[in-house]
């Protein structure tokens, strides 16, 4: 076989799914169990809607949901976990309140009951909360010195503007001004069953899994408030917004792009699109700015989903010489995509990419547990995997060609560049009209 012959793409269509059950408890949780018997070990997911809570707190909230319960302190909670093999950790994003872990087998029963305390009963210590801000307030600030959370932060408000998706880090101050009767108002308030979701997935049955969640978190209860975010504003080009960051030896190049939500018919063939513009190393604008310019080291473009709306992020860094060049590039590059077919050959790369990761991404408990309580938030469960799957197989060149003209061209583009501007300016502006701003 030569080099650049590819193999038969191999029927893809019919993904056979384990085994699982799913019921909703009287308390308005949905409870989701998957059997996957590779090691003795249950992944726990839990997702719980926390849509348009006050920022800082929430992300406080998210950082201390561990501290401490009337009954047991953060080092209990931890020692308890640990007897059983496991452990959890919550996280926040713009749409959601999530708790991750898991826990051998045999010690599910006891990670639900600890993780029911940790809901029903939590206590938010002074002194622990005092110490999880503090490590807050470092993080945040360790990140307001690096490019790519700059870059970021100025890449979501010129898209979102007012939408609350605009800001998804708090400032500092703010955080510093939570105190613990807020995060357990918070808590009472807002840490509801009522459309929350707790995926199992692991060396367990089903039904008795769902069991036991009923048993351990039954007692949870109160209606779920109203997070509903308002949907995201169409992107509104303009302007490149050149953010200046003086002395910068680098330049942090963004782009924001119109994208579609999980279940669009366009979903499939843009992400084919996508893949063949800049979503994996082999693809146009990697061979490019990366391999053949040599430009940057890890460039990259994903479409991102919240629940309020998609967008393909596009994301570069560049050395400050090569700015304008960079940005020349990527635009030749989706102009190419978005005005000539993909060939045939790099399609079937990019479609067995596409496939391949999706197998993958479900081959472990962890990425099932992860990919099944992500799209449950969607309100989707996994036999979307096959279909989705099915349409990746299915989707032409003529489709994929058609999606990227419509949602790929570069007159589409929300662009932000932070770098220095006395340095770049001219160059960027030579490509396009440019408005300047602080970092």
């Amino acid at each position: 076989m030569s080099a650049k012959t590819l193999p038969d793409l191999m029927p893809d269509a019919q993904l056979k799914l384990p085994r699982q059950a799913e019921r909703t408890l009287d308390n308005g949780l949905t409870v989701i169990a998957i059997r996957r018997a590779a090691v003795p070990l249950v992944e726990v997911r839990l997702r719980v809607p926390f849509g348009r809570a006050p920022l800082a707190r929430a992300t406080l909230l998210s950082q201390a949901l561990f501290t401490g319960t009337g009954t047991m302190s953060s080092v209990e909670i931890a020692a308890e976990l640990q007897a059983v093999g496991g452990g959890l950790a919550a996280g926040l994003d713009p749409d959601r309140l999530l708790v991750t872990g898991n826990a051998l087998a045999g010690g599910l029963e006891r990670t639900l009951e600890i993780l029911a305390g940790v809901l029903t009963d939590p206590a938010y210590p002074a002194e622990e909360v005092a110490t999880e801000r503090e490590r807050l307030v470092d993080h945040i600030q360790v990140a307001q010195s690096q490019p790519a959370h700059l870059a970021r932060t100025a890449l979501l408000k010129r898209m979102y503007g007012r939408h609350p998706y605009a800001v998804q880090t708090p400032e500092p101050e703010q955080v510093r001004g939570v105190r613990p009767a807020q995060l357990r108002a918070l808590h009472a308030d807002r840490v509801r069953p009522d459309g929350a979701t707790l995926v199992l997935v692991g060396d367990l049955n089903p039904e008795k899994a769902i069991d036991a969640a009923e048993k351990a978190l039954g007692g949870w209860i109160g209606p779920g408030r109203d997070g509903t975010i308002a949907a995201v504003p169409p992107l509104e080009p303009g302007p490149l917004l050149l953010a200046d960051r003086p002395g910068s030896v680098q330049s942090s190049l963004r782009m924001a792009l119109p994208a579609v939500p999980r279940t669009h018919p366009d979903s499939a063939p843009l992400q084919l699109a996508n893949l063949v513009f800049g979503g994996y190393f082999s693809s146009r604008w990697v061979e490019n700015i990366r391999e053949d310019k040599g430009y940057t080291y890890g460039p990259h473009t994903s479409i991102e989903h919240f629940v309020a709306g998609s967008a393909l992020i596009v994301a570069a860094e560049v050395a400050t010489e090569v700015t304008g060049p960079a940005l020349l590039e990527t635009l030749y590059e989706l102009g190419r995509i978005a005005s000539l077919p993909p060939g045939e050959e790099e399609l079937e790369q990019a479609r067995r990419y596409a496939l391949g990761t999706l197998r993958l991404g479900m081959s472990t408990q962890a990425g099932l547990a992860g990919l099944a309580s992500m799209y449950a938030s969607f309100g989707l469960r996994l036999d979307y995997l096959r279909e989705h799957s099915a349409a990746l197989a299915a989707a032409t060149r003529e489709q994929v060609a058609e999606v990227a003209s419509r949602y790929l061209a570069p007159s589409l583009a929300v662009t932000v560049v932070l770098g220095d501007a006395d340095k770049v300016a001219a160059p960027l502006a030579a490509l396009t009209p440019v408005e300047r701003s602080d970092a």
